[in-house]
């Protein structure tokens, strides 16, 4: 019965173990599964919307081939639509039956509809953003730009990335309202090539518990078999011992038997005689005394059928711990223990109409060291046409006047660059109009001695990059207010807020009036240390410029006068968490020096920058320097006891003059 129960046990083991191994090999279905898109009229640029990539669970991946360097990128759906505004492109979506939808939009259309889309308060309508050169007509100058936009190196994409014939885009997850655009260079249709394939789960939990189990029932199978052997051998008993010797006998005198008898034996042919080598075989096979030991010989005939049956079973055994053990995760089931419960974190709550962020924290830091490389290239060749495209208003008036004097002055100063090691705070607008405002906080991870940097950038429609606008050095001893969290974004404070204890269109003006009154200035009380201290060190370099002319003799037929004012630019407001506001204002400070006497000129002297600036060393009439001033406050909400902080400043040389 025992070889019944055996052959049982390796039937089943065969069944386990094949249902094991055909659950990995001819019942795994695909990797994946795939969906073409197909493109029936030709553009320069495909958007697929988001909800093409996200119609199946899993990570997307994104399979694009053509002739040549092709672009793809992702970003906000709204975003994509108002970059596309003037161009023909195919708008890919996903109809009510699941079917892909492909519209072929037209730029005329575009623009009709452009009407009902919300558009930028402060920028001009997309027309406009473009200017056309010099010897051409404007609506050509608009058509050549529409029709050959590169999309590469815009800010406006939340990432992009390239590559030659076939493009790639493996394990994306895409949020709910982005999309994907896909072109060359915007001069040529866009690749009609395009695949979306998603992963399909591929997991067989039952393969390596039925190889398992097969594996083990094998065992018990051989176990079985085994012990019936044993079994079957036990059962024959003790071999009884054979009779004794027989007697001796004398030789038979054949002459002496019958005629009949002895014609029998004569007629009998002798047997063959036995091979040496058969006979050397049959006595070593007979070595054993069945006298001595009469088990001997049992022993050894039953050694070799034992030692074969283990070395069939250890092979069998052997495969089978094999297959088990070559059995990913895959092959288990997945008892997942539960998730570790989040600590508890302030909850911030958006208002309902809440508007996106202009920009994300990654996309702020990849802007933001874009720029940085741009003024290194820009200053190390002293290309202000190449600086001018990543700075405005403040910022490039001054970086203007440092590549006149570098030019002029050889050994004069690099412009300071923009640390991005550490991007500290990223505070955009949120918004989905133009122009779009972000602020940010910088440092230097290498050099201690670079002070952190605030800067504000602005992007003025949706074809443009951003542009660094204010940029000043944040002081050691300022306090960064708390500001909302860079997936949230901001609101700009309006110029004649009366939500703030000075209304931003008015707080350079005050700063200047403590400048020039001093402690009699109505708004004296109004701001804190560092800002007075500031105030201070600028009263005293006035004062310095006195004294230089009282000492060089000139006092009596010269003198000098100041006045800081505010600039043109239009100070930057943004609030932070206490309803207060950080707020960026420009101001120049101008200082003029004029002689008291029709005889009487003035020389530069030793002053270079004066020279270089110029072009000459004196002037009959005076000379008239102005320097600008970009500052940072935090300003406290109205009926708040707090003072406005200076959170950072910055002083460049801005003009030097010969008044005519």
């Amino acid at each position: 019965m025992r070889f019944v129960w055996a052959v049982v046990a390796f039937v089943l083991a065969a069944v386990l173990i094949g249902a094991g191994i055909a659950q990995r090999t001819i019942f795994l279905g695909p990797p994946s599964q795939q969906t073409q898109v197909e493109i029936a009229e030709s553009a320069p640029f495909v958007l697929l919307d988001g909800d093409v990539l996200r119609t199946n669970p899993g990570a997307q991946t994104l399979l694009v081939r053509g002739e040549g360097e092709i672009f793809a990128s992702y970003g906000r759906t709204p975003d994509m639509e108002a970059w596309l505004a003037d161009s023909d492109y195919n708008h890919v979506t996903v109809a009510k039956d699941g079917t892909l939808d492909v519209e072929h939009v037209e730029a005329a259309a575009a623009s009709d509809d452009s009407d009902a889309t919300p558009a930028p308060e402060e920028t001009p309508v997309p027309e406009e953003t473009t200017a056309p050169e010099a010897g051409t007509d404007g609506s050509d100058a608009t058509t050549e730009e529409s029709s050959g936009r590169n999309p590469a190196g815009s800010d406006l994409w939340l990432d992009s990335f390239g590559d030659e014939n076939a493009l790639i885009a493996d394990n994306m997850q895409l949020p709910e309202g982005t999309s994907v655009l896909i072109a060359y260079d915007g001069t040529k249709d866009a690749p009609d090539d395009i695949a979306v394939s998603w992963p399909l789960d591929t997991s067989t939990p039952w393969a390596g518990p039925l190889m398992a189990a097969g594996g083990a029932v094998l065992l018990v199978g051989l176990i079985l078999y085994v012990l019936g052997i044993r079994h079957q051998r036990r059962g024959r008993g003790p071999r009884r011992k054979g009779p004794g010797p027989l007697p001796v006998t004398q030789p038979i005198d054949v002459a002496a038997l019958p005629p009949a008898e002895r014609e029998a034996i004569e007629s009998t042919e002798p047997a063959a005689p036995t091979d040496a080598s058969e006979e050397k075989k049959i006595e070593d096979a007979e070595i054993v005394d069945e006298g001595k030991d009469p088990g001997a010989r049992n022993q050894m005939r039953a050694a070799r059928p034992a030692r074969r049956r283990r070395m069939l079973a250890l092979p069998a055994l052997g495969v089978t711990a094999l297959l088990v053990a070559g059995c990913s995760s895959d092959s288990w089931p997945q008892f997942d223990e539960g998730a570790p419960s989040p600590s508890p974190s302030p909850t911030v709550i958006a208002p309902e109409n809440q508007k996106p962020p202009a920009v994300t924290e990654a996309q702020a830091t990849r802007i933001l060291q874009t720029i940085s490389g741009t003024l290194e290239e820009a200053d190390t060749a002293l290309d202000i046409d190449l600086a001018s495209t990543r700075l405005d208003g403040p910022a490039l008036a001054a970086r203007t006047t440092e590549y006149a004097l570098r030019t002029q002055i050889t050994d004069s100063p690099l412009p300071s660059v923009i640390p991005t090691d550490e991007v500290e705070v990223v505070l955009p607008e949120a918004t989905d109009r133009w122009p779009r405002t972000v602020l940010m906080l910088s440092k230097g991870a290498s050099d201690d001695t670079v002070p952190p940097v605030i800067l504000t950038m602005t992007q003025a429609d949706p074809w443009s990059n951003y542009k660094v606008t204010d940029m000043a050095e944040m002081s050691a001893d300022a306090v960064f207010p708390d500001v909302a969290a860079a997936w949230l974004g901001t609101s700009l404070v309006p110029q004649d807020s009366a939500f703030l204890r000075v209304a931003p269109g008015e707080l350079s003006a005050a700063f200047a009036d403590v400048v020039d009154s001093g402690d009699k200035s109505a708004s004296y009380g109004l701001f804190d240390d560092l800002s007075l201290n500031l105030a201070k060190s600028i009263v005293d370099s006035r004062q310095a410029v006195v004294q230089t002319l009282a000492d060089n003799g000139a006092s009596a037929t010269s003198q000098a006068a100041f006045d800081m004012a505010p600039t043109t630019s239009v100070p930057v407001s943004m609030t932070t968490l206490d309803s207060g506001a950080i707020v960026a204002v420009s101001l120049t400070d101008t200082e003029s020096v004029t002689p008291t006497t029709t005889d009487a000129v003035i020389r530069f002297g030793e002053n270079a920058q004066a020279k270089a600036l110029t072009g000459v060393s004196e002037s009959a009439k005076g000379v008239e320097t102005t320097y600008e001033f970009q500052l940072f406050f935090s300003v406290p909400a109205q009926g708040s006891t707090e003072q406005i902080k200076l959170l950072a400043v910055r002083q460049d040389l801005l003009s030097v003059k010969v008044i005519e």
